[in-house]
């Protein structure tokens, strides 16, 4: 059966579930919702008990004590708080005939004035509230005028006010939200002038979700480092607990141990004295070629290396080279997200490097027998470790990255190739190609972040000015990426690939130099060394610094 659908007819009405004062919502069907806690009530008159009045800008009534601020002064006995301590908050308490405790009543100030109560009934911990809260302070508030002070604690409820003055033996001033959690923000800011003439302000809200997530929101609205964050021993929700067990010293441990806010990602530098010296080590994997292990030191698993060069002159060599490396030199899963090429380009790729034979052409393959074949496969590719994406090309930017996700996280690979950035930039329905490419690095540098993987990206360049282009071995710059320079920013190596591929000498055709543009880790940039291409194996080698073909120095 559908749902009668109603609609609001009342807001701001207390919650008998979460005591939250203003967030519920009456339906004209006697049906409510609270918008703090998210409890539905289908009769919310009869399960709230009291006469319930907004806790709204109402007119104050004439007389200065409420009529529902009756009741006597006692000690709320089911709350393990004292009449001395009741009394110096205002707070009166109903007993029932068998001398039990069945109500308090919390009094709310305008300066010197009652002008508003909040009633709990003990049985159903639910709350009335009566009379006006405009301009009425934090529960307590009206006990501590306006001179300040060095510490002032705030709690998410008037119990644990009363409880930490109790605890505390008085010494401290401390006061309530009115509110609870899901208003204190609005609490703190009516009071800001009060809460901000202490010295120090410790918040001690309840040990769960909602608390810690209100202290923060509270700590971020006041001076810097002036807020301290409580946290309770485990086992206890909030101040009142730990009263009623008597664990005194044990609440003043945890006082004094609260830690002063900072927001996320600032922290005091002396303090970590010893974290920086017994740190986690990156682990280093060697590159292939001596001359780029000598700029770089090897590579590491939460960096972000872009590899470019011009159109053909070895990018895909070189991260062929790369991929079989880590396959046979680490135990780590190898992801590969070759958006230029089908699976199979990608598997002929990684055995021709294993075979040293180029086995991507048919007529090679045509030398070696099934058995030859299928037993270079198991070496080259071990069972479980190597991940590839399936088919060639992109059509939409968030599947693309959720399986790249997937491919890190879901078969936990540390290294991911990812060839290359313009395949993704071609997906994106964005007509600016330089935030579009912002917004790829991003990306890809939050998931190297969130996963630590280390993340070989491969890169075109832009077409150079002048006379010469990238395909007659121009040196490159950073400048010469393509599209944007948040490819080099976000990277934390740029290696570039140099190559006069129409030089008539066949060794400087095939010899490719590696320059390093950018090293976030070592600072060393320059040429690093030369790698020729051997026609009948397909193999890279690394050749001396006599065999290149100008006068540049490594």
């Amino acid at each position: 059966m559908e749902k009668e659908r109603t609609q609001f007819i009342k807001h701001k009405l207390p919650c008998p579930k979460c005591s939250s004062s203003d967030a519920v919502s009456l339906n004209e069907n006697g049906s409510a919702k609270c918008f703090s806690c998210n409890t539905f009530f289908t009769d919310y008159e009869n399960e709230s008990t009291g006469k319930v009045i907004e806790m709204t800008n109402r007119p104050k009534p004439d007389n200065t004590f409420l009529t529902s601020y009756t009741g006597a002064y006692g000690a709320l006995t089911d709350r393990g708080i004292s009449e001395n301590t009741a009394t110096k908050f205002g707070v009166k308490m109903v007993k029932d005939r068998n001398n039990n405790v069945t109500q308090h009543i919390y009094p709310y100030f305008n300066g010197s004035e009652i002008v508003g109560t909040k009633t709990r009934f003990v049985s159903n911990k639910n709350f009335a509230c009566n009379g006006t809260f405009e301009n009425t302070g934090l529960f307590g508030e009206q006990l501590y005028g306006n001179t300040g002070g060095k510490y002032l604690t705030i709690t998410e409820g008037e119990c644990d006010a009363m409880a930490v003055h109790e605890l505390f033996q008085g010494k401290w001033s401390v006061v309530s939200l009115k509110r609870g959690a899901s208003a204190a923000v609005k609490d703190i800011r009516e009071s800001i002038e009060f809460v901000e003439s202490f010295d120090n302000v410790v918040l001690c809200f309840d040990n769960d979700k909602a608390g810690k997530q209100a202290a923060k929101a509270v700590a971020k609205i006041l001076k810097p480092n002036k807020t301290r964050i409580m946290s309770f021993p485990n086992g206890f929700k909030d101040a009142n607990e730990m009263l009623k067990q008597k664990k005194f010293q044990e609440f003043t441990q945890a006082w004094w141990n609260a830690k002063t806010y900072t927001p996320s990602g600032i922290m005091e530098l002396s303090s970590q004295k010893g974290d920086w010296l017994h740190r986690e080590e990156k682990e280093s994997i060697a590159y292939p070629w001596e001359g780029l292990n000598k700029k770089l030191y090897g590579m590491r698993k939460g960096e972000l290396v872009t590899l470019t060069g011009g159109t053909g002159l070895g990018k895909s060599s070189v991260t062929r080279e790369l991929e079989h490396w880590l396959i046979k030199n680490t135990k780590d899963n190898v992801g590969i997200v070759a958006l230029e090429e089908n699976w199979l380009r990608t598997a002929d790729g990684i055995l021709s490097i294993e075979a040293n034979d180029r086995i991507y052409l048919s007529e090679k393959r045509k030398n070696y027998t099934d058995d030859d074949l299928l037993g270079l496969f198991d070496k080259a590719i071990p069972k479980g470790r190597v991940f590839i994406h399936s088919h060639l090309g992109a059509t939409d930017i968030d599947d693309i990255f959720a399986k790249l996700r997937y491919i890190i996280v879901g078969c936990e690979c540390k290294w991911v190739i990812v060839d290359h950035l313009h395949m993704l930039v071609n997906v994106l329905h964005e007509g600016d190609e330089r935030r579009g490419i912002d917004m790829l690095m991003n990306k890809l540098r939050s998931l190297v972040e969130e996963t630590g993987v280390g993340m070989i990206l491969v890169s075109h360049l832009r077409r150079a000015s002048g006379d010469k282009g990238h395909e007659q071995g121009i040196e490159v710059s950073l400048s010469h990426l393509k599209g944007s320079q948040g490819i080099a920013q976000l990277s934390d190596s740029v290696i570039a690939l140099e190559r006069n591929q129409q030089a008539t000498n066949p060794e400087e055709a095939n010899t490719t130099k590696v320059r390093v543009l950018k090293s976030r880790y070592t600072g060393d940039t320059g040429l690093a060394c030369g790698l020729r291409y051997n026609t009948d194996t397909g193999r890279l080698f690394e050749v001396s610094e006599e065999e290149t073909f100008d006068n540049e120095q490594f």
